[in-house]
């Protein structure tokens, strides 16, 4: 089950061009393209005559044409012809999803066309901001449901195993974790002190030594995370510390698109505080960011198949918490919005 009154991302503004192509999102096949004017469009991808998806067919200007009979669709979903001589019927047409550009990507709603307000799309600082360099990379298929990747994000202590060459340190296996829920999703954080920094930051960071260290994990209902690293001399950070003119900041940020009940498509960018035009950089923390969510995709296509597949029940740890919290409420939130729909239906 998804949560249907949500932005999600939809594909890379780039993705979608004039070419009619097939996308898949909390299992709807959908049929993307853009207007003559590069207006985003995005249909049911099935003809309501005999269900051939619409991205099989052809464009005719701002309109879809049918492959099978010509029913042919215009940006809104509604057929303006249709063969034979009795006109057009009643029923012939299709639902139109709202789509949004912002931030290099496209967002569709998948709910009520009437309730998507794009001021609720994820805000994301300093994106604009000539101080901040950004490097990204292609998104990723996952073979495995969105929660496992939310849970992931949601879970600081998983890089003491998963990310040994990359994120992991001694202290984060074991320095308690503190948990904080708020309107939009929940926040698991701690700072660690006076430790060597991980082997991805100790080849970005401008300053020698020891560091203290936040691992701020926070992800939005329905999938969408913003993980903050912050990276100061040893003794100028914690809650209320001054940070040092040095410090290192990345904001990690990421979008969980379900596709099926068992895929997920997975979009992500980083934006970091120091050099911002400098594209080795940029590069160099490109690849090894796409080797650290390779091995998390690995860890969890592998636990996609465990979970489904179990022959004993499984349990949770004090770790979990926020993972566990973040679930009941985005449960709780999709059986209220399920309640509304069957209400207004009736």
């Amino acid at each position: 089950m998804f949560l249907k009154n949500a932005w999600y991302v939809a594909a890379w503004d780039h993705e979608i061009t004039r070419e009619l192509q097939q996308i898949m999102v909390l299992g709807e096949k959908i049929c993307v393209f853009r207007s003559e004017s590069g207006d985003l469009v995005a249909l049911e991808d099935a003809c309501p005559h005999r269900k051939l998806p619409l991205s099989k067919g052809r464009i005719k200007g701002d309109t879809v044409e049918c492959g099978y009979h010509g029913l042919t669709f215009n940006c809104v979903g509604q057929c303006v012809w249709a063969p034979g001589a009795s006109g057009i019927p009643s029923n012939a047409k299709v639902h139109a999803y709202p789509l949004h550009e912002k931030y290099g990507l496209v967002w569709i709603w998948m709910g009520n066309p009437a309730l998507a307000d794009v001021s609720d799309i994820f805000e994301i600082e300093n994106y604009d901001s000539p101080d901040w360099g950004i490097n990204r990379g292609a998104a990723m298929e996952l073979d495995c449901n969105y929660l496992l990747m939310c849970d992931n994000l949601l879970d600081p202590t998983h890089v003491a195993w998963v990310h040994q060459s990359s994120f992991a340190a001694d202290a984060t296996k074991d320095t308690p974790l503190r948990i904080k829920k708020t309107d939009d999703g929940v926040i698991v954080h701690r700072w660690m002190m006076d430790h060597e920094p991980a082997p991805f930051y100790k080849k970005v960071v401008e300053f020698e030594g020891n560091c203290d260290r936040l691992q701020h994990y926070e992800v939005r209902y329905p999938s969408h995370a913003l993980i903050r690293a912050v990276f100061t001399p040893a003794g100028t950070g914690g809650p209320d510390g001054p940070l040092h003119e040095n410090t290192f900041i990345m904001d990690s940020y990421n979008f969980m698109t379900p596709t099926t009940e068992g895929q997920t498509r997975y979009y992500w960018f980083q934006l970091r505080n120091i050099r911002p035009e400098d594209e080795a950089l940029s590069q160099m923390m490109s690849d090894d960011v796409q080797h650290a969510f390779e091995e998390d995709r690995a860890v969890l296509n592998e636990v996609q198949k465990g979970m489904a597949n179990k022959a004993s029940p499984h349990i949770d740890l004090p770790i979990d918490g926020g993972q566990l919290r973040f679930r009941r409420q985005l449960q709780a939130m999709i059986n209220e919005e399920r309640e509304v729909d069957q209400q207004m239906a009736e």
